[in-house]
């Protein structure tokens, strides 16, 4: 559509000039009772949203301009809707009122929303932060190992800033999975779809086949990639743009003047916010510096096989870790709970902060309890807080704020009186519950700082409605003017009523009334069978099929009088409410101290809760390498299951004697669930939690990896080994001595030799490489592994203990030392329902393959000849060969020849003989190479 087109209306130019600001958006114009799309905006959005396309200026034909609109109170769910598609939407409001507009009512862009700036409760996920980053690679073409990050969540006002290695960086983004992602022009142009992002949605011309609905999106799909100059990036622009947002004269306050790359990438989310928003951010307060090393690594890969926050097939909380551990009563502590979960701690002080904080609440049934009771009145104050800041709350969103924060004095009192198990010797509450306490009491209700609360509580109706501008928001006795306007409309109103009875009895007309619509006002209805009856001083001012309308010269005299104060009335309260908001938002960082109290309380209860009512233990966390568990249970499947019925397990690792512990045992008996069992136990003690267990002891991790299942990855073009090897790769090369690797079949994307050897492999790394000694659980079918038991000595076995009885199994789900001689593969095909001549002929393979393990030729009973020979060698190698080379038949026979006393004859004979033994020895190494 042209800028400056001389046919178009006012409005459309008007339009016209928006879409000129923003035209990588979609623009949503407001007129009237509706927002507005045109042109190629207008096609997009219908096929988006599913609304029918119509146009403006139907007559001029081909020069039509397509249109389509959405209703103003319905407008959330639609931008939604093309916000989740990955498109930008600017919505450009009336800023004037049109009763006093002279001409064209003035409409400006008020928000660009996109991804990851929304703010509207309905648009977000309670539980879960919705953040926007950005990423500073640094100059391009210049290579770094480090690289800057920076995210918010706009609609709580968190803000951090780190500087990380490329593969911190991407275990960071798996953790927070931005919603969008902020980049350098240059650098999007290297990358065709950097994170595995996607890019920002544009303007797009219509499909083909106009009838083609927009693909739903994947189920999780990477961040919306958008783009920023280069010089945004820039670190004295940058610097100099955080200085000015936080009203500083340096960054050494927030611990990051260091951070030149993060504070270019910080500078990014600032001024991208500045230009999509259009008003105050000062909810923003204050910078958090990143420190990976206080937290456990942890990439995409263990997050996902662990199903830390969401299961790993239908993508949902109910059956994770999350899942479990989340009794939180408020929104606010079920996102910082994820936040935990996501990121273990490593200090062992810390750690113990927060045991300290759980064992109190844990112990004291009456205080825990009371507490979560005053926690179910607390909203989203973190949330609240920032439609404050930005001006977009309304009258229930300030009352909702006012009755929150009046929560927490009477919470901290309720702390005050608890000292139970979790107090010190002095049975004082515990550091970290008394630090809660502390930031509650600034909303103590009987100081001055509460002031401002009761004044929301004491000025807004508590029926108050949403919209701002229909009035109903302030209290009778607040405001003199508005109490005398108030009379006047109920004077007035009610003269009309006593006007509709005095002229009903004048006329003798009983069914005469006085009506009221916005474009004839108030009016005097009398139907066409009284028409005779109507006085001469009546005039008429509408005809309608049954009836007449008219007006009288003192009706509308009352009517000015009325209106006029109804109008006012509703100004005055918008400007009284605007008032009481910016005098709120005087005390955001009171509010935000409050609800980073009662969210980390919300959390510790959370977690005392679920150990008090789930028999968990208190683990001893410390600085060793130790991972000690007596009768642990897996927290996911124990919930799972009937009460009683889960089986429990110990489980003993350290660095001295029992380094690596190989798991043998069928499927389905729990070898899986039990070396994940593991790693939970050692988050959940390392996140303040307590564990499903009898006692526990928990040397603190700095890493946790995983290597679980089988999937591939089509889209980089990798198959299912690739993937395998990938993450192992990953695990071999970034592993530490203080790390947790839990192994869940290595080597079975390729063939049996392949496998046994990578495997082999792997777990001789991990024992001898210094520097890479984790503890490590690892779960294998592959017998022959159970060997390194024998000849390495950090290196033990265990099974899952299986009954068999006539042919039939039962799976006992206990681990016991020891190594399994049996997959027991075909009685699970049998369990899980294959047919019953597939389970025959299996049997009858199996029984074949078996016997031929026993005989000295074939591949099969070379690989057992060899893993026997190798086993005598045992403790004369220092790097163990898989399999003990074959001792030659040729070279046994040399050895045993004289030949001083060989005649020609006879030497001739036993040279044939060699080169014939010699043949069959070449035929069967070539036979088990390509085996």
């Amino acid at each position: 559509m042209p800028k400056s087109d001389p046919s178009q209306t006012p409005m459309m130019r008007q339009y016209a000039g928006a879409k000129a600001e923003h035209p990588d958006c979609l623009l949503l114009f407001h007129m009237g009772d509706f927002y507005e799309l045109f042109g190629e905006d207008a096609v997009t959005a219908s096929r988006v949203l599913g609304l029918t396309l119509t146009s403006r200026d139907k007559g001029r034909g081909a020069q039509a301009i397509p249109m389509c609109g959405v209703p103003i109170h319905t407008v959330d769910g639609y931008i939604e809707k093309l916000v989740r598609a990955g498109f930008r939407v600017a919505v450009c409001d009336q800023v004037e009122d049109p009763a006093k507009a002279k001409g064209l009512v003035k409409r400006a862009v008020t928000r660009v929303i996109s991804a990851g700036t929304i703010l509207e409760d309905r648009l977000l996920d309670a539980g879960r932060n919705n953040y926007l980053a950005a990423v500073n690679h640094g100059q391009a073409g210049k290579g770094s190992n480090v690289i800057g990050l920076a995210y918010v969540d706009l609609s709580t006002g968190e803000f951090v800033l780190a500087e990380l290695a490329p593969g911190e960086l991407e275990e960071e983004l798996a953790r927070i999975r931005p919603a969008e992602l902020i980049v350098a022009e240059s650098r999007a142009l290297e990358e065709e779809v950097p994170y595995s992002g996607r890019r920002s949605r544009k303007k797009s011309p219509p499909p083909p086949d106009a009838e083609r609905e927009e693909p739903e999106p994947p189920a999780e799909p990477g961040p919306v990639v958008t783009t920023t100059p280069d010089w945004v990036f820039d670190y004295q622009t940058a610097r100099q743009t955080l200085l000015d947002h936080f009203g500083v004269q340096t960054l050494e306050g927030f611990g990051c003047e260091q951070l030149t790359l993060a504070i270019g990438a910080g500078a990014a989310i600032i001024r991208y916010l500045g230009e999509t928003q259009k008003t105050s951010l000062a909810h923003i307060g204050t910078i958090r510096t990143l420190d990976p090393g206080a937290f456990v690594s942890l990439d995409a890969s263990t997050i996902r096989n662990l199903e830390l926050i969401e299961t790993a097939r239908e993508r949902k909380k109910a059956g994770s870790l999350l899942g479990v551990l989340d009794r939180t009563r408020t929104a606010m502590g079920a996102r910082l709970l994820r936040r935990w979960v996501l990121r273990p701690l490593r200090r062992v002080a810390e750690i113990r902060r927060r045991q300290g904080a759980v064992a109190e609440l844990s112990t004291d049934m009456l205080m825990r309890e009371s507490v979560r009771e005053a926690l179910g009145g607390v909203q989203d104050i973190e949330r609240l807080v920032a439609r404050v800041a930005t001006r977009r709350a309304d009258a229930r969103d300030l009352l909702a704020l006012a009755h929150s924060l009046q929560q927490a004095p009477h919470i901290a009192r309720i702390l005050g009186l608890g000292a139970g198990a979790g107090a010190d010797a002095a049975g004082e509450t515990p550091p970290l519950l008394a630090e809660i306490a502390a930031r509650l009491r600034q909303a103590d209700e009987e100081g001055a700082a509460s002031a401002w609360i009761t004044e929301i509580v004491t000025t807004l109706c508590e029926d108050a409605p949403a919209a701002l501008r229909e009035g109903g928001l302030i209290r009778d006795g607040i405001h003199a003017e508005l109490d005398r306007l108030r009379g006047v409309r109920a004077g007035g109103k009610g003269w009309i009523a006593a006007l509709q009875k005095t002229e009903a009895e004048r006329t003798g007309i009983p069914s005469l009334k006085i009506g009221y619509n916005r474009v004839f006002g108030y009016y005097i209805e009398i139907t066409k069978t009284h028409q005779e009856k109507v006085p001469a001083n009546y005039i008429r001012k509408q005809t309608l099929t049954n009836a007449e309308r008219y007006i009288t010269p003192e009706l509308k005299e009352r009517e000015e009088e009325v209106l006029g104060a109804e109008e006012k009335i509703v100004v005055l309260e918008y400007e009284l409410f605007a008032a009481l908001r910016e005098r709120t938002a005087g005390h955001i960082d009171q509010a935000q101290a409050v609800a980073s109290g009662l969210s980390e309380l919300d959390v510790l209860a959370s977690l005392a809760d679920l150990a008090a009512r789930n028999n968990y233990v208190c683990p001893d966390v410390d600085d060793s390498r130790a991972v000690d568990v007596t009768g642990g249970r897996h927290p996911t499947l124990e919930t799972q299951l009937p009460r009683g019925e889960f089986v429990p397990n110990d489980l003993v690792l350290d660095a001295e004697q029992r380094q690596i512990l190989l798991v043998t045992g069928p499927n389905m008996a729990g070898k899986s669930t039990y070396i994940r069992s593991a790693a939970l136990w050692v988050l959940m003690a390392q996140m303040g939690s307590f564990v499903p267990a009898d006692a526990a002891r928990i040397g603190v991790a700095d890493r946790v990896f995983t290597r679980v299942g089988a999937a591939d990855d089509l889209g980089r073009g990798q198959s299912t080994f690739m993937v395998e090897m990938v993450e192992t790769a990953y695990i071999l090369n970034t592993v530490t001595d203080r790390s947790l690797v839990v192994l869940d079949e290595i080597g079975r994307g390729t063939s049996t030799f392949d496998g046994v050897a990578i495997a082999w492999a792997v777990v001789e790394f991990l024992h001898e490489h210094a520097g890479a000694r984790a503890r490590t659980l690892f779960a294998t079918h592959y017998h022959e592994l159970t060997e390194l038991a024998r000849a390495l000595p950090r290196v033990e076995t265990c099974n899952v203990a299986v009954r068999e009885w006539q042919g039939e199994i039962t799976f006992l789900h206990k681990i016991v030392p020891g190594a399994t001689d049996r997959s027991y593969g075909v009685h699970v095909a049998k369990l899980a329902g294959v047919p019953r001549e597939v389970v025959d002929r299996a049997w009858e393979v199996l029984e074949i393959l078996e016997k031929k393990t026993d005989e000295p030729s074939g591949a099969v009973g070379q690989m057992a000849a060899r893993a026997r020979r190798r086993r005598q060698a045992v403790g004369q190698m220092v790097q163990l060969p898989l399999f003990g080379a074959a001792e030659s038949e040729v070279v046994k026979a040399l050895a045993g020849v004289d030949p001083s006393s060989l005649t020609p004859v006879e030497a001739l004979k036993l040279l044939d003989e060699l080169v014939q033994r010699a043949r069959e020895e070449r035929t069967e190494r070539e036979g088990l190479g390509n085996e």
